[in-house]
């Protein structure tokens, strides 16, 4: 009758492994060999399992067992997320998010049976709801799936895959008279937040980030930390005397805490709902912080200072994208009064 069992063997090398044998019939039957394993326990598993398909009458093949043991979609993706040890924080939750948008199409599907079509129809699915941007990091991260799991060919990067076409937005910065007009009805500790961003061209996440030990006061600038950067790089950012003095004035050198925010209790978000309704209130088109650091660098731009300097001001990385994007922007060479809305923080 058909019989499955473990031996034991010691190899040249002195080391123990288990081996698995059957027969599909008696004795009479050939002795076949199904596999030899460093640990009991696996040796007794694939004993059971051999054990199983004869006793249903089927002939045991390895090959369907190496497709059973192929992951899923969703099991390759948890693998590779929990493999990410050399991410930040943020990444990680992008990466979360990027699987998450994937697994309704993908996710029960085979890793070595997801196709060119597949991944197509993926794309064309995402970008129903989700911009072009977000398209490219879910594309991205399902191709870092696949190269962890091995799959060759790596279909996700395949020339045919083709991600939505979507017009950029157009570039409209701030005159100065909309940022004079919003200065003077933002709450007041908006005030000095909203000229800085100004006059330094930084993200708003950068100003929000800053502490006393980033100030350096003998020079009359701050540092922007690479955990603070967008581009993981550390720069210092130069900021106009009479700006910098007020941000001094926020706290008493003796009080200055090291690692205590110079803008202590400033919310990106508030900041940004603050700014929304002084425009919507002084009748000035909608501006974002951001729009700040476009018309900065426009600025910068229009009095001739070179791209290389610029990306160093600013901390951009890629400057071929900047001066493509910047070099046709229309804004006006006005300069804020800074002394005249300081005052009004002063009062």
């Amino acid at each position: 009758m058909p019989s499955a069992w473990v031996i034991e063997r010691t190899t040249q090398k002195g080391k123990r492994r288990h081996v698995v044998r059957f027969r599909v019939g008696g004795r009479e039957s050939r002795m076949q060999h199904w596999g030899s394993y460093r640990r009991k326990r696996e040796a007794d598993a694939a004993r059971d399992y051999v054990a199983g398909e004869l006793a249903h009458g089927r002939v045991p093949e390895r090959r369907l067992v190496a497709e059973m043991q192929v992951p899923t979609f969703t099991e390759a993706a948890r693998s590779w997320q929990s493999s990410r040890v050399d991410v930040a924080e943020n990444t990680r939750l992008q990466h979360r998010s990027a699987v998450r948008a994937m697994l309704p199409a993908l996710g029960s599907k085979r890793i070595d049976q997801i196709s060119i079509a597949d991944v197509t129809e993926l794309v064309r699915e995402l970008s129903k709801t989700r911009k072009r941007e977000t398209v490219r990091k879910s594309l991205l991260a399902l191709a870092m799936v696949f190269d962890h799991a091995s799959v060759s060919p790596n279909v996700a990067r395949d020339k045919a895959i083709k991600l939505p076409r979507e017009v950029r937005p157009e570039i409209v910065p701030p005159t100065a008279d909309a940022v004079e007009a919003v200065a003077r009805l933002l709450p007041r500790r908006y005030v000095l937040p909203l000229l800085l961003l100004d006059a330094t061209g930084a993200r708003v996440g950068e100003l929000a980030a800053l502490t006393w030990a980033d100030v350096d006061e003998q020079r009359g600038r701050w540092r922007v930390s690479a955990a603070a950067s967008k581009t993981r790089t550390a720069r210092w950012v130069s900021v106009p005397p009479l700006l910098f003095e007020a941000v001094t004035e926020l706290v008493p050198r003796e009080d200055r805490v090291p690692e205590r925010k110079v803008f202590q209790g400033f919310g990106v978000d508030r900041f940004r709902t603050a700014i929304r309704r002084a425009c919507v209130a002084a009748g000035v088109p909608v501006f974002s912080p951001h729009d700040l650091r476009h018309r900065r660098v426009t600025l910068l731009h229009l009095s001739g200072t070179p791209w290389s300097r610029i990306g160093e001001a600013v901390g951009q990385r890629n400057l071929a994208v900047t001066a493509n994007t910047y070099s046709h922007v229309l804004a006006d060479e006005t300069e804020l009064d800074y002394a005249e809305l300081l005052s009004r923080v002063a009062a």
